[in-house]
């Protein structure tokens, strides 16, 4: 049974240093996808995950394990890449916070069945890409809560932004989404983006 992220992390505190090694191994590829979400440029991407990864490992003496490692990365690589942004005079500001209650509802059940078949290489290229192209506030929260199935509690925990800003940037997001692909592919079905974790990365 391969070791938990608690079980590598202690032994890097313990003094193995090549240990980590392993840790950034298995979070590098979603800590990219997330910074690709937000930077939207590979280069800047790629410096904002190195730069995230040294920040954790020369913090971990003092993560307390109150949300899991990958949850706390997250939030390191998300402060990163919003300040690259920021520096860039575009910061990423919270948008569509006052998106009534019920509307917000129709996105509580993150284990929806999906409507859609996402065994379709063209509708996985086409979902990455239009997730792609949305503004980075949306395409964070959809890459967070689809992709890399996060709880609302850990979006809210990885971004800092209310629950209610979060809830309501997913219901814009996926209709966005779902608005973009049925353009491309030329279908009218309702997509149903939820269940698309497992099928797409």
């Amino acid at each position: 049974m391969p070791l938990s992220d608690q079980d590598i992390l202690q032994q890097v505190l313990q003094g193995d240093q090549k240990a980590f090694g392993e840790i950034v191994d298995r979070h590098k590829d979603r800590a990219m996808t997330l910074a690709m979400r937000i930077l939207k440029n590979k280069q800047d991407a790629e410096e904002a995950v190195q730069d995230s990864f040294v920040r954790a490992y020369q913090a971990l003496g003092r993560f307390e394990w109150r949300s899991s490692f990958s949850t706390w990365l997250y939030r390191i690589v998300f402060n990163v890449c919003s300040t690259a942004l920021t520096r860039r005079g575009a910061p990423l500001v919270p948008i569509d916070n006052d998106m009534p209650e019920d509307r917000q509802v129709e996105l509580h059940d993150p284990a929806a069945a999906p409507d859609v078949d996402l065994e379709s290489s063209e509708v996985k290229k086409a979902i990455l890409e239009e997730i792609d192209r949305l503004p980075a506030a949306y395409a964070t929260v959809l890459t967070l809560f689809f992709l890399q199935e996060m709880s609302y509690a850990e979006i809210v925990e990885v971004t800092g932004s209310p629950l209610g800003t979060v809830k309501a940037q997913l219901f814009r997001g996926r209709t966005m989404l779902r608005e973009a692909l049925a353009a491309r592919l030329g279908r009218e079905e309702t997509w149903g983006v939820s269940g698309m974790a497992a099928s797409v990365v």
